[in-house]
């Protein structure tokens, strides 16, 4: 079985989306991939995704307000087929642990851009905006790199 984790921050607004979007995915297309996500620091350890992040998620059909968050570490390099990491900073804390298949999401139809983190925006369209980008990525890197 293939196996994809998604990494933002703090694995309460980004990370949990593309899980989400993936997880969608792969239950639609009947796929056998193990889909996760993670965050580069542990501040949020064991919580739920933001309030926000489940709202956009519901309103798109796509429930992940079971999921809790973890941190990526170096015991995790290995333990995934491809990691996959929201911005440029997680994408450099990432590539400093070590040896990993490791790829931006937003190369996957937005040029290479960071997701953004939702907070920087005012109110709820940036999550809407955010669950945008991240949808048409997630589908994008399906196609091109796990399926």
């Amino acid at each position: 079985m293939k196996s994809v984790i998604f990494v933002c921050l703090g694995n309460i607004c980004r990370s949990p989306i593309a899980e989400g979007c993936a997880k969608r995915l792969v239950k639609e297309s009947n796929l056998d991939i193990l889909v996760s996500s993670a965050g580069t620091g542990s501040w949020h350890t064991g919580e739920a995704p933001c309030p926000n992040s489940i709202e956009v998620c519901n309103n798109h059909n796509v429930d992940i307000s079971k999921l809790q968050a973890s941190q990526f570490t170096k015991e995790d390099i290995g333990s995934y087929d491809l990691v996959v990491a929201l911005d440029d900073s997680n994408y450099s804390d990432l590539k400093s642990m070590g040896d990993i298949n490791l790829v931006k999401l937003g190369s996957y139809g937005y040029d290479s851009e960071d997701v953004p983190d939702p907070y920087y925006f005012n109110g709820f369209e940036g999550f809407e905006r955010v669950y945008t980008m991240i949808d048409e990525c997630v589908n994008n890197l399906f196609k091109n790199e796990v399926i």
